[in-house]
């Protein structure tokens, strides 16, 4: 039996059972970080112990076994896996987040998708090079998906791309595809987050979404539900996707650099380092910087959920999201690029926690979704009444 196909969670768990679960699994998590990333995909007793715990389907509808759990119980839980192993923080964030996608099919697919495990663990990547005709009953697809996170455990897979009537995302069952061996990255190395490839897949009709619909947020399918979580637009679900692996990581990094501290001796003059009163300033910095990055995460994710369940979102709220997340990820590579220049060599060491941690959230941070150039242009001439020269707003 496949890891996809392990056994439902007898009853969903609450909001606060889920952030309990999720720091209970963190040390075995942390554990396993340094064999992911040699291995270059997450840890298949990670992936188990995530499912089993029901962190997986916080985001399943409930009439299908999930939580639906908040938004800000998914900006802690993810938070505090990506503060044990980024990778595996991130690939849990995919997860979590992708089942919401599901929702948005019309109600043959989320029959077929939710009503096997009770939960689904797709990657969602964009195949540039996509065709895409119709045929009788449904397309035949051929493309290669890029940066497909959540690959290697998955059971089906969504592949988007251009095609004659518009952009269009197409399911498809992972065996139907060709998983590539190319992931070979020194940052999120334990993602596992190779290509994909389609040659020539029949995807019936009910398995492919008009796009322009998922990034409006409301679709057929999200209307069977009440939660208006299944109708948030999908820029708006990339940016609580992204934002608690980064500040997660940042608190991981931090604790790593505690740790260092508590136990360093310089080389040659034998002073020990907490003793000095620039240690301790630096210390005090980082500690403070990572205290700012987790709360703006919070008070962003608490202002998302506010308008989720008050009103559409609009434009200059998917700026806004865009502004804090990108902002805030430029702040915690900047914080943990010092923090590894201050640690002392032997920490470059390739079995220390911190150097896996920095090269990881100094990859993450490198996303186009967040990119501060980009999203600072952006800001400038919204405010200057010129029109948006990116698309992801």
């Amino acid at each position: 039996m496949s890891i996809a196909e392990t056994s439902r969670v007898e009853a969903a768990p609450s909001d606060a059972e889920l952030i309990q679960r999720a720091r209970d699994l963190a040390p075995g998590i942390q554990a396993r970080a340094a064999e992911a990333d040699k291995r270059r995909k997450p840890h298949d007793d990670s992936i188990k112990e995530l499912i089993d715990a029901g962190i997986v389907q916080m985001f399943v509808p409930k009439k299908w076994g999930g939580s639906e759990a908040s938004l800000s119980t998914m900006q802690e839980v993810v938070s505090i896996i990506s503060a044990a192993c980024p990778s595996t923080g991130w690939i849990a964030a995919f997860y979590i987040v992708h089942n919401i996608y599901i929702g948005k099919y019309p109600k043959r697919t989320q029959e077929e998708l939710y009503g096997k495990n009770g939960y689904v663990l797709l990657p969602a990547a964009t195949a540039p090079n996509l065709s895409a005709s119709k045929v009788d009953g449904g397309w035949e697809v051929s493309g290669r998906a890029l940066w497909g996170s959540g690959v290697m455990h998955a059971d089906w897979v969504m592949m988007s791309g251009m095609t004659d009537l518009g952009q269009r995302s197409f399911l498809m069952p992972v065996g139907d595809v060709d998983v590539q061996d190319n992931w070979h990255f020194i940052g999120m190395s334990g993602t596992g987050s190779n290509d994909y490839v389609a040659d020539k897949v029949f995807v019936p009709d009910h398995l492919s979404l008009d796009m322009d619909e998922v990034f409006a947020g409301p679709t057929e399918g999200s209307r069977l539900h009440e939660n208006p979580l299944y109708s948030v637009p999908l820029l708006m679900l990339a940016y609580c996707t992204f934002y608690p692996v980064i500040t997660g990581s940042l608190t991981g990094a931090l604790r790593a650099y505690e740790a260092i501290v508590d136990k360093r001796v310089r080389n040659f003059s034998g002073s020990v380092v907490k003793d000095q009163q620039n240690t301790q300033i630096l210390l005090g910095n980082f500690q403070v910087a990572t205290q700012v990055a987790n709360e703006l995460a919070r008070a962003a994710f608490e202002r998302t959920e506010k308008i989720m369940h008050s009103r559409p979102f609009t434009v200059e709220d998917r700026l806004y999201a865009k502004g804090q997340t990108a902002f805030t990820s430029n702040h915690c590579r900047d914080t943990v690029n010092k923090m590894m220049s201050v640690a002392g060599s032997s920490n470059f060491h390739t079995d220390q926690p911190l150097q896996r941690i920095w090269r990881d959230l100094n990859m993450v941070c490198s996303h186009a979704f967040v990119d501060w150039d980009i999203t600072r242009e952006q800001f400038g001439r919204q405010y200057l009444d010129l029109p948006f020269t990116h698309p992801l707003i």
